[in-house]
């Protein structure tokens, strides 16, 4: 697939994963809010979710089968800045299992998502 082809697909992923997650955070008890992080050095998070006791748990979307270490930057960095806010931080990616990746960081399939 062309790198443009790729990014484009990329741009559509993140839209829909926000989509979901949108609908999980106003159709589950209590509140939460989306944000998204992005550092002086431009790492960045696609979806940040808050709680009402300010905890955070990280979100990357993938258009990818495997999940590769530079995938993890943005998380780490978010869950060093975070503290003890950061509950944990999840790629959601094409693949078919759930795989750890460290402390407080998984690999989990995009289908998650609708339950499955």
């Amino acid at each position: 697939m062309k790198t443009r082809d790729r990014n484009r697909l990329g741009r559509i992923l993140e839209s829909f994963v926000f989509g979901e997650l949108l609908k999980h955070a106003t159709t589950a008890e209590g509140d939460y809010r989306l944000l998204y992080y992005r550092d002086h050095d431009q790492l960045e998070v696609d979806f940040v979710i808050e709680n009402t006791a300010g905890q955070l748990v990280g979100v990357e979307a993938k258009a990818a089968a495997t999940v590769k270490e530079s995938d993890l930057r943005g998380l780490k960095r978010l869950a060093t800045a975070a503290g003890d806010r950061f509950l944990l931080g999840v790629v959601l990616y094409d693949g078919p299992e759930t795989l750890p990746l460290g402390d407080d960081l998984w690999a989990a399939p995009l289908s998650g998502l609708w339950g499955r």
